[in-house]
């Protein structure tokens, strides 16, 4: 008899001892071994840089460009009295002419493909030779050539001379080509392109024989 009680005894010491790690595992909120470890890092999903198109970043460094130009441009035209709603063609005149002594004068060591640089002047023929391959393409430069005899020295920081016609562009080709802001503007001297200061009646910048 005292064999079998001294047995229970001890079976039922050894059954709560082996209850008490998951009884404090419990109470003191542990988790399954390894529940507390960091997961390893996701693999990345970012998509890979894009390529860039080199055409579009040629015009957006000449736009960047255009805008430098037209920063000046406001800058210096502030300086300048408003014209009134009742100016007179000869104030215009005189305002036009004022604002660009004083571009002229900032930009004083200004040169060709400052603002047209070649990689841009490449993608800028390019989209005109597009423009000009079309069905339409004999009509256009047929317009655009109408009264315009070209200058016979382009000059970059020039102003645009008096005696000479301003051509018309035709939309179809003003489309093909970057937007401006409103103070510039493409025109055509002979074959060649300008980027004119429509304000200032001044050439910005030109792309020699850009007419295809």
């Amino acid at each position: 008899m005292t064999r079998t009680r001294d047995r229970r005894i001890l079976t039922a010491i050894m059954a709560a001892a082996l209850s008490l790690p998951a009884a404090c595992g419990r109470e003191s909120g542990g988790s399954r071994p390894g529940a507390d470890q960091a997961k390893p890092d996701a693999p990345s999903t970012a998509p890979a840089d894009q390529p860039v198109n080199p055409d579009a970043k040629a015009l957006e460094g000449f736009l960047q460009r255009v805008n430098e130009y037209v920063a000046l441009h406001q800058k210096l035209e502030g300086t300048l009295p408003k014209l009134s709603k009742e100016a007179t063609p000869v104030d215009i005149d005189r305002h036009q002419r004022g604002l660009g002594r004083l571009i002229q004068d900032a930009r004083r060591g200004a040169k060709p493909g400052d603002i047209f640089t070649a990689e841009s002047q490449a993608v800028i023929k390019r989209l005109l030779t597009r423009v000009f391959g079309g069905a339409d393409g004999a009509a256009l430069k047929a317009s655009i050539m109408d009264e315009n005899p070209g200058i016979p020295k382009i000059n970059v920081n020039d102003r645009y001379p008096d005696t000479v016609p301003v051509s018309t562009i035709p939309p179809q080709v003003l489309q093909g080509l970057p937007r401006l802001p409103e103070e510039m503007e493409f025109r055509f001297v002979g074959d060649d392109l300008i980027l004119m200061d429509a304000h200032a009646h001044l050439i910005a910048d030109f792309i020699p024989h850009a007419l295809p």
